[in-house]
């Protein structure tokens, strides 16, 4: 599986680690009343789907940056890959910390 970097083109999936979900771009912010059931669903639970799903994949043989990676679980076809830390930043986060 070829997964298209953002800056360095072209790459094998064998250098990157599939690293789950991209929500878990969405940490829980540690101050909430509610916060240690919102850090136990964040740690434990996940959704399996079939189908379209965005993950975060960590390139750890190259520029050891962060992507989301939207791929499709069935037919393994990529359509999208971005930065994790522009992902964050679109949704109004600094990248490295809470909310």
């Amino acid at each position: 599986m070829i997964i298209n970097h953002p800056l360095l083109g072209p790459r094998d999936s064998s250098e990157f680690i599939y690293k789950g979900d991209a929500n878990l771009i969405n940490r829980p912010d540690w101050q909430d009343d509610d916060a240690l059931d919102q850090f136990i669903d964040y740690g434990y639970l996940r959704n399996n789907p079939a189908g379209v799903h965005r993950e975060l994949w960590y390139h750890e043989q190259g520029d050891r940056s962060w992507l989301v990676v939207t791929r499709d679980t069935i037919t393994h076809e990529i359509t999208n890959v971005e930065l994790a830390r522009d992902v964050a930043r679109n949704q109004g986060q600094k990248p490295g910390r809470n909310k």
